[in-house]
């Protein structure tokens, strides 16, 4: 077999391996349906359950750094702390080691007949749950198939003085084999991937235990890169959770170097037991390796928190997310307070939604990435509200409920989507001024001259004033029950209707007059219609507070005050 040819086996069967993976991976994602959020959320009050959720997650995914990944989201969304962070990262190296004990089962001989049926189970039904069973099977396939071809090409570097010299190296020099096992699982990108490969020169007699062992150490240091890029332009505490990854995983890997005589003498010991073949004693090599490091490490996680504290300087993140408001043990027996708890709910993703106007708005003013990152960031958090609150407003919907708290449990869950509305049109907004200040950079590149400012209008700042202060006082009034806030908000609906109309009339006088592009043009008024719309949202949320939106709720219900507010409003 020439050089060639042995580098598209390797190559080829590395890219099926990864897809394989990727694609087991995503068929058990799927068949977990949208809870892999749901339990990294909800699974990691104490140390033991977030390392238990780690490795539920990473199990279901397939993944170690799609876990981290995760982690690394919620810490900067302000839904996990730190700390429940790092007991995931350290249940994601337990789970992680499910693969190499997969790869461990020698079946790589019916590769192809198993790939074959994930085949026909995917293409052949038309049943969701039936294709994701077909997706795991034939990835699950496709996983061993490529690590077939991977050993064929890999096979005959025993020929090979150059090669065979690096094995021995890295059997006498351990810090060898743990660079070259960092090194490889960085460019590969997946600890699984290197760890296959790792399992295959074993299995064929190309590297001896002890020089297999610290490349297998050192693929632990190698998986931290995608913490690492994940954290980039991410907040505070999603840099340290980065930083908790790399020192949780030098710290075990160091650690274990330490006794490396040992541990392969125990690894070698308990072979013939277990009747071990080869690729199963990497697989047990590395499951013991890390539930070893995560016995150890996981007494010292408020001291590996307060570590990268002090590496990470700086501010926590913009967001601080109260977990405690949606108590779903109380909605079978107390469903009036979980009701109450439901609106404390609505008024934490009310000052989410209004922070996340004032960040759009800044971005408007500045075009800063600071503003732009905590725009998206609280978009982010808004969703997850709005989904977590719907199920709970869902599941307090089949108890039995008083008249007026079955009134209020409507209005909660318009309101819900209202908030959720005028979230998604901030990121509108936000899209828009992006694509028009990218424009005006390459503008201002082509003439020379200094980017003009975005869009930049007395009017159209008055309007997003008007608006900020329908959505401020529009969430007050439903929370606060104050007929006052709501009826300043109806009346305020005027004057933005109005200067929403002059704003066209202007841009459009301009467009006729030749100043500006057509293409910006769209765009502003683009941003005008997004804002009346969430004026109009938030005027929807201020009659809920009076009890007006809907004609079924007759004057006779509604309160005094709302009447009178009612009738003064249509009368200006």
């Amino acid at each position: 077999m020439d050089v060639q040819q042995m580098i598209f086996m390797f190559a080829g069967g590395l890219g099926i391996f990864l897809f394989g993976l990727k694609f087991m991976g995503d068929g058990l994602q799927k068949s977990a349906g949208d809870s892999l959020r749901s339990i990294l959320n909800q699974m990691t009050s104490t140390p033991i359950r977030a390392i238990i959720a780690g490795i539920v997650v990473t199990v279901l995914i397939q993944s170690s750094s799609g876990t981290t990944v995760l982690a690394v989201g919620l810490v900067s969304a302000g839904f996990m702390k730190l700390k429940q962070a790092i007991g995931v990262i350290m249940g994601a190296n337990i789970g992680t080691t499910i693969t190499a004990f997969i790869i461990g089962i020698d079946i790589g001989a019916y590769a192809l007949p198993i790939m074959a049926v994930g085949a026909f189970l995917l293409f052949f039904s038309k049943n969701i749950t039936v294709n994701s069973i077909g997706q795991i099977i034939f990835g699950f396939g496709a996983l061993f198939y490529g690590l077939e071809l991977m050993g064929e090409g890999m096979y005959p570097l025993r020929d090979f003085p150059a090669f065979r010299e690096l094995m021995i190296d890295m059997g006498d020099n351990p810090i060898l084999g743990v660079g070259v096992g960092t090194v490889f699982t960085w460019l590969v990108q997946s600890s699984s991937g290197s760890i296959g490969i790792l399992q295959e020169l074993y299995s064929q007699g190309q590297i001896a235990i002890d020089g297999a062992l610290p490349v297998l150490f050192g693929n632990n240091i190698g998986t931290t890169i995608t913490a690492v890029l994940a954290a980039i332009g991410a907040s505070v505490a999603a840099k340290r959770t980065a930083a908790s990854h790399i020192i949780f995983n030098l710290v075990g890997t160091f650690a274990v170097l330490l006794v490396i005589g040992p541990f392969t003498s125990l690894i070698v010991a308990i072979t013939p037991i277990f009747n071990l073949n080869p690729p199963m004693q990497i697989a047990v090599a590395h499951g013991l390796f890390n539930v070893t490091n995560v016995l150890i490490q996981m007494w010292f996680i408020d001291y590996l928190a307060k570590i990268v504290t002090k590496i990470v300087p700086g501010d926590d993140a913009l967001i601080e997310y109260d977990a405690s408001h949606l108590d779903f043990s109380i909605i079978t027996t107390v469903p009036s307070v979980a009701l109450n708890q439901a609106k404390l709910e609505i008024q934490q993703m009310g000052d989410f939604v209004l922070e996340e106007y004032k960040e759009m708005f800044k971005y408007y003013k500045n075009q800063d990435d600071t503003s732009l990152s905590n725009t998206l960031q609280l978009e982010e958090v808004v969703n997850d509200i709005d989904m977590r609150l719907t199920e709970y407003l869902m599941l307090i919907s089949v108890e039995d409920l008083p008249v007026k708290s079955s009134t209020e449990h409507s209005q909660m869950m318009d309101i819900t989507k209202y908030l959720e509305r005028i979230g998604d049109h901030s990121e509108n907004i936000l899209n828009n001024i992006k694509e028009a200040a990218r424009a005006q950079k390459k503008l201002a590149k082509k003439t020379n001259k200094e980017p003009e400012k975005i869009f930049y209008d007395e009017d159209l700042i008055a309007l997003f004033n008007l608006v900020e202060q329908n959505i401020a006082d529009s969430i007050t009034s439903f929370t606060q029950d104050s007929y006052s806030l709501a009826g300043k908000v109806i009346k305020r609906e005027k004057e933005v209707n109005r200067l929403e109309e002059d704003i066209r009339k202007k841009y459009i006088e301009r467009l006729n007059r030749g100043t500006g592009l057509p293409s910006d043009g769209i765009l502003f008024v683009d941003i005008v219609s997004n804002l009346e719309r969430m004026s109009d949202h938030s005027v929807k949320i201020a009659k809920h507070s009076l009890g007006i939106r809907y004609p079924f709720q007759q004057d006779s219900k509604r309160p005094r005050h709302a009447r009178k507010i009612e009738e003064v409003t249509e009368t200006k």
